[in-house]
């Protein structure tokens, strides 16, 4: 993963209001070994949380997902909405159509037990979307994805891998929490 532009986005994020109001002393970092010692994980599912990092008056995290090769769909799109967490996207490789906001039907609320909910991205629900904004994204592209925003892919190519920074201004996310793959080493 190329260094420049994950530094870039981690510094984006650290310029967010309220970001660096606390005393922070201390910055964390995610080796690419531990991102694809994550990544690459036989088991973690879709969406891999890497580590949630408490940034003083908000939480940010870091994700890997990583979604194989889905045909194109011709009715709404379907996807997810995270409550209160952003989700800022940074494209690793592949591509494909990602669709955003809409009219929303079909709500499903994801178990508030669920790892969507206490270490991925918080309250969340999944459903589907008409008149949404599509587009198409690749390698190198960047999305931001406000809280409260219905988000789905409705066709990938082969395959898309992303990287999620999620600020959780409404710290929902365990500050401290690492990858279980990244402990075992």
């Amino acid at each position: 993963m190329p260094r420049v532009i994950f530094g870039f986005v981690i510094a984006g994020v650290m310029s967010l209001p309220g970001a660096t109001d606390a005393q922070i002393t201390t910055a964390t970092d995610i080796t690419e070994e531990e991102y694809l010692a994550v990544k690459n994980a036989p088991e973690g599912g879709i969406d891999r949380q890497i580590k949630v990092v408490d940034i003083g008056k908000s939480n940010v995290a870091v994700g890997i997902l990583h979604r194989d090769k889905l045909e194109s769909t011709d009715g709404p799109a379907r996807g997810i909405v995270h409550s209160l967490v952003t989700e800022v996207y940074y494209i690793y490789s592949g591509g494909g159509t990602l669709v955003t906001g809409g009219t929303l039907n079909d709500r499903q609320d994801v178990q508030p037990d669920s790892d969507i909910v206490t270490t991925i991205v918080g309250k969340s629900f999944f459903s589907t979307s008409t008149g949404g904004q599509s587009r198409y994204v690749s390698e190198g592209d960047v999305v931001v994805i406000p809280g409260g925003v219905f988000h789905g892919w409705t066709e990938i190519e082969d395959h898309v891998t992303y990287l999620s920074v999620r600020p959780d201004p409404d710290k929902v996310l365990p500050a401290g929490w690492v990858n279980p793959v990244i402990n075992k080493r």
